[in-house]
């Protein structure tokens, strides 16, 4: 018998209101917004890129990462497109931002 994944586990595109301002990019803006971003895992299933580097990094055949710069041999869960965003500031003042959200997700 095998255990399932539940489905807000997978790689997918997830959602959460957000006021502006908490984004962290400086806005003054009371406006809530849909933030969209990936999440979840990917499957153990590698490439033979994934696979060769790990190898090669256990074997210690590559040189070692620079400190805080680690070696990532596993797919992980990014955004493979992104969403503009537009909102009005306290200023009255509309802004858009380019690729702000994500639009769809992948393991990469």
């Amino acid at each position: 018998r095998t255990r399932r994944s539940a489905p807000d586990s997978q790689c997918g595109l997830r959602s959460v209101l957000l006021q502006v301002r908490d984004l962290g990019l400086g806005y003054d803006s009371d406006e809530t917004v849909l933030f969209k971003y990936c999440g979840g895992s990917c499957p153990r299933a590698r490439s033979n890129y994934d696979l060769t580097l790990s190898n090669l990094l256990l074997s210690g055949r590559l040189p070692q990462p620079a400190p805080g710069e680690p070696w990532h041999s596993v797919p992980c869960c990014r955004p493979t497109h992104y969403e503009d965003m537009a909102f009005l500031d306290n200023s009255h003042r509309w802004h858009k931002v380019e690729k702000l959200s994500a639009a769809a997700c992948s393991c990469a």
